[in-house]
């Protein structure tokens, strides 16, 4: 057999730089016959003992039909069928795991970046280690072998001491170990060139074959049916009399199988069956590899490796490693074979061999160990590297569970048992948005160029640093509000929110513009020199204050000082019109909407749980009918819906599955693209305005929480007196022909006050200072109001009823369990977010939300906290603790507040400063 070293030489005669440029996109090649894997037992064995046809009969209806026997299938089948369902159907078109997930490592890393993340983890963990044993008394084949982080620099360790605090939030044993202390626990391991490692001693690894068998086997156990060698051929959908499509049943080559609900986990061919239903499924598929290699003296019981800087992981195999990473170039399947079962690809090594010098280096015993194996398989991925979840917007009762990125195994037993809540009762436990499919612009996921480019960069990038301020160089430009072009040329650098170009911040250096998708110089593709913008992001890979810490700074407080001017255009705006538009908004929403036209309410929308599925602001209509866009023409009642840019899709799905449900006859209208949203917030946005808006500003004519029809410089707009940063202020709603003419009377009646632009970074800042919430962050959808301090938005006071009414009721009479916190520190250190809260010596939660206040000159962070005895978290418990948060491994005084540091009494955007 062929060493890693030899393999590399061979490679050496072609001699490629770091990102290939020689080689075409994709490749032809089909799969090898030859099976690789390295598991003593794999389901392919029993394959040629099983006949053509499907292994039991069909039933003729069932409750749920799976489609799909990997992990993620088997999973979700053994979930639903622990919350009581019986009649469920798994559908496997050959045989289980024999598509992706018989080949896979099957690694599990418990600490990641995200605390739902951790939470699904343990979840498999819990469910692989010790579950399933206990119902089978079968071995999944877990081994609990440790796992063990290299940091190679001083903004690696970083990231995993702050992986580090978080888990000590939920119990999860880490250490960080010198090279020394590395060395001894790894004795094989190269620690010259470390800078510290991370120790995990309860990650372990999976086996694919014993982990999908046992799951079966205790589901059927419970009356589940697995029914392999059973291709699907269609999806029958019924339209019913509301117009809404509805899965009706699932098609075979055996016959068809009456269902309203059907469960995509198909992987890599979970695209060509979201066809058959009319569904979009944004995923592609490329080869992913692993070598393993012979037996290696020393090696048994070892932990785990990943070596993210070199992008290589080392798993133990018995008395062998498996070594595999994730490469700048990988190959795309680009023609996926519905005949590909158990399968493999010949393996590439011009791509493959980047892997191999990082992983000689780290171990320098695998210079001379010969390679036993090849294991190059499909896997499918997605533009964010996240999973696709939940159900499909064009199509009820049709769920996602695919797009795993190679993380199927590790993630299944957490989300598989979610999105058996999800399926049962409308919602999952935890706040999925990362993974629900919604979270994508519809006008994105069948965009082929934008799915291909983020998925390829969130690949390459995949063992990269997790930077707070980092953004993607791929798929870029999709969505382009009216003043784009006019903030470019002002020096803005644009975020990326789902396919929206948003100010981030202003760059007194000049535009910066975003240039087409390089591929980091893979695939023939020459890579972009003197890029500013990438520039500018790199300048910012750092833990510490990012070095445009200043040029933030003076665009908060030109705006807490004087004013500013926010280019909110990404926002979603949303009508909802018609003769039960009211019936539909006292539901929809936990605030009392139904006001006079021309006011203004800030609300919840909650799910049945209680929990926010968005916070967002609802004015009530007069029927105008010549002020279209504006005003759209309706019977009835009419209402506007201003809800934030990231989660519009989101929120105009849920808003439709509500209405759906409950039948109302209403309607709801997207003016998004036609519309622009520009705020003016300042102690002199009054002065500013006046000379633009033809209507009186002041408090009595114009009050907060109000909104009007006015002429800005000569075009109609809508006004509203509204502030996300605490100041006296208008957002202009602004018809899209009119945004630049607009913006540009607003600059120059500004200029003599000191009028400057502003971005998304220093509304960050100046919102979480004045305690205003951000949804997804300080506010999920496993939050209630009361938790969230936001008690104010909920019509408790009157008998109007409304989703999560009944939830939020308990709460209050029982108290909370879990209250959210503001915490500020004096000392001058940056937190980004997932820092540990400890109170009076336990940690009781972690940091949500974080950032610097430049205001009151201190760092500020909003966490939920509990109470380590079990009972209530009331203000006076809040109050009584002594705080402290930890950063990285150093733990830092923190006061705690129940109100507001900055403006606690509301005053500056009554205009009273």
């Amino acid at each position: 057999m062929a060493s890693l070293r030899q393999a590399l030489r061979a490679a050496a005669f072609h001699p490629l730089p770091w990102r290939p440029q020689l080689r075409p996109l994709s490749t032809p090649k089909g799969p090898t016959t030859e099976k690789n894997v390295p598991y003593q037992r794999t389901l392919k064995e029993e394959k040629d003992s099983v006949g053509s046809g499907p292994t039991r009969p069909l039933p003729n209806s069932a409750d749920v039909v799976v489609v799909g026997g990997g992990s993620l299938g088997c999973q979700t089948l053994y979930h639903l069928a622990k919350l009581g369902l019986t009649n469920i159907v798994l559908l496997e078109r050959d045989k289980l795991t024999s598509g992706t997930t018989w080949h896979t490592a099957g690694l599990l890393w418990q600490l990641r970046p995200s605390d739902v993340e951790v939470e699904l983890l343990a979840h498999t963990r819990q469910v692989v280690s010790h579950d399933l044993q206990e119902e089978t008394g079968l071995h999944t084949g877990w081994i609990q072998n440790g796992g063990l982080f290299i940091a190679s620099n001083r903004q690696r360790l970083d990231e995993y001491k702050r992986l580090m605090s978080l888990g000590k939030a939920y119990g999860i044993e880490s250490h960080v170990l010198t090279p020394e202390e590395t060395k001894k626990l790894y004795p094989l391991m190269n620690v010259d060139d470390l800078y510290g490692t991370l120790y995990v001693p309860h990650d372990g690894t999976m086996d694919p074959a014993g982990t999908c068998t046992t799951l079966t086997r205790a589901a059927t156990a419970r009356g589940a049916q697995v029914i392999e060698n059973c291709p699907v051929t269609g999806i029958q959908v019924r339209t019913d009399d509301f117009g809404v499509r509805r899965v009706s049943a699932v098609d075979t080559d055996y016959g068809s199988i009456q269902t309203p609900c059907v469960v995509n986990c198909a992987g890599v061919w979970a695209s060509t069956l979201g066809k058959m239903a009319g569904v979009k499924v944004p995923l592609v598929a490329m080869h992913h590899a692993y070598v393993v290699t012979e037996r290696i003296e020393g090696i048994q019981n070892m932990p785990n490796v990943r070596d993210h800087d070199a992008s290589v992981y080392l798993r133990l195999q018995g008395d062998a490693l498996s070594v595999g990473g994730y490469e700048s170039n990988p190959i795309f399947w680009e023609e996926v074979s519905d005949k590909f079962a158990f399968g493999l690809f010949d393996l590439d090594w011009d791509v493959f061999t980047q892997h191999i010098e990082g992983a000689i280096n780290r171990v320098p015993i695998l210079e001379k160990t010969g390679i036993k194996s090849t294991v190059c398989g499909p896997e499918s991925f997605t533009a964010d590297h996240k999973p696709l979840m939940g159900e499909a917007p064009e199509l009820r009762g049709f769920f996602l569970g695919c797009g795993f990125n190679s993380a199927g195994m590790m993630l299944g037993g957490g989300c598989g048992k979610e999105l058996a809540h999800w399926i049962i009762h409308g919602r999952p436990e935890k706040d999925m948005y990362g993974y629900d499919i919604r979270r994508f612009h519809h006008s994105l996921t069948d965009n082929r160029l934008w799915i291909r480019e983020r998925s390829h960069e969130s690949y390459a990038k995949n063992y990269s640093v997790v930077f707070p301020h980092d953004e993607p160089l791929a798929g870029r430009n999709m969505r382009r509000d009216p003043l784009h072009e006019e903030l470019l040329h002002q020096g803005c650098v644009f975020q990326e929110r789902h396919g929206w170009e948003r100010p981030g911040w202003f760059n007194p250096q000049g535009p910066a513009p975003i240039l087409p998708y390089d591929y980091y110089g893979a695939y023939e593709h020459q890579p972009h020199k003197d890029y500013k913008y990438n520039r500018l992001l790199g300048d910012e890979y750092t833990f510490d204050f990012p070095p445009h810490h200043e040029i933030i700074q003076k665009e908060c407080l030109s705006c807490r000082d004087a004013v500013a001017v926010f280019d909110m255009s990404y926002f979603g705006k949303f009508y909802l019109v018609g003769p039960e538009a009211r019936k539909a908004a006292d539901w929809l929403f936990s605030a009392d909407v139904h006001k006079d036209p021309g006011s203004t309410v800030y609300t919840c929308m909650l799910n049945h749980r209680g929990g926010a599925e968005s916070d967002l602001t609802v004015s009530s209509l007069a029927r105008d009918p010549e002020a279209f866009p504006l005003t759209p023409a309706f019977e009835g009642d009419g209402y506007y819906l201003a809800v934030g840019g990231a989660a519009a899709q989101y929120n105009w799905s849920h808003i439709t599955t509500v209405l759906q449900d409950k039948k109302f006859n209403c309607h709801l209208i997207d003016s998004s693209e036609e519309m622009g949203m520009i705020s003016i917030q300042g102690p002199k946005s009054r002065a500013v305005l006046q000379e633009v808006l033809e209507t009186d500003l002041s408090n009595e004519a114009f009050p907060f929480s109000t909104h009007k029809l006015v002429k800005a410089a000569g075009h109609l707009v809508r006004a509203m007196r509204l502030s996300f940063v605490g100041e006296m202020g208008w957002e202009l709603h602004v018809p899209k022909a009119s945004c630049v003419p607009v913006y540009k009377a607003v600059m120059k009646a500004g200029a003599k006050h000191g009028i400057v632009n502003a971005g998304y970074r220093a509304i960050d800042s100046l919102s979480i200072e004045k305690g205003y919430r951000h949804w997804h962050a300080d506010l999920r959808s496993d939050d209630t109001p009361l938790e969230a301090g936001l008690a104010f938005t909920c019509k408790l006071k009157s008998s109007i009823p409304f989703l999560g009414r009944e939830v939020l009721e308990k709460q209050k009479a029982s108290g909370l369990f879990r209250r959210l916190v503001c915490f500020t520190i004096d000392k001058k250190v940056p937190m980004f977010g997932l820092e540990a809260i400890w109170r009076n010596e336990k940690v009781v939660g972690h940091i949500r939300r974080a950032d610097f206040g430049f205001t009151i000159n201190k760092t500020i962070a909003y966490g939920y906290i509990q109470n380590p005895e079990g009972g209530p978290v009331s203000l006076e418990f809040v109050k009584s603790g002594d705080y402290a948060l930890e950063r990285m491994g150093v733990i830092y005084p923190a006061q705690a507040h129940v109100k507001s540091p900055f403006d606690p009494d509301n005053k500056r955007v009554k205009g009273i400063y």
